[in-house]
């Protein structure tokens, strides 16, 4: 209740994480094991989806947000909805994964221009970017960290 009615009124903001499953923590052992990961969420999407794999200090993974959705060839990435949860859950670190429905994993031109970025950004925050995995068809991905990239 205000005491003065000639003071203006400020909106109120209370943020809170808000767990709406919760499967078995496990630690991401590196990239197959993130691309697995990746698979289970991403697999039968058929359009692009970017999705953050939210990590401890360990690399035990404590949660997983969806991103962005985007259509058939493309997803807009913003640093900003990929680090939101994470700061949301306390992440220590992030890996990101996003498919081709095309199923070939091989990363495009704005791949590597999307990697640079939250890699910056994640320098900024504090929260780094251990990965970016491209999941494909029939098993196959790529690892930014494995070709070097991060």
């Amino acid at each position: 209740m205000r005491d003065d009615p000639s003071q203006p009124e400020f909106p109120v903001i209370r943020v809170q994480l808000v767990r709406e499953s919760s499967e078995r923590r496990e630690a991401i052992s590196g990239p197959a094991n993130a691309a697995e990961v990746a698979e289970h969420f991403l697999g039968l999407c058929d359009r692009e989806q970017l999705i953050v794999l939210m990590l401890t200090a360990k690399s035990d993974l404590i949660g997983v947000h969806v991103a962005s959705i985007g259509n058939l060839t493309s997803a807009i990435v913003s640093p900003r909805e990929v680090f939101k949860a994470a700061i949301l859950a306390n992440a220590c670190s992030i890996i990101v994964a996003h498919n081709h429905p095309s199923g070939d994993p091989e990363p495009s031109t704005e791949d590597h221009e999307v990697t640079k970025t939250l890699k910056e950004a994640g320098k900024l925050l504090g929260i780094p970017l251990d990965d970016h995995i491209i999941v494909g068809s029939q098993g196959r991905f790529v690892s930014f960290r494995r070709r070097g990239v991060l």
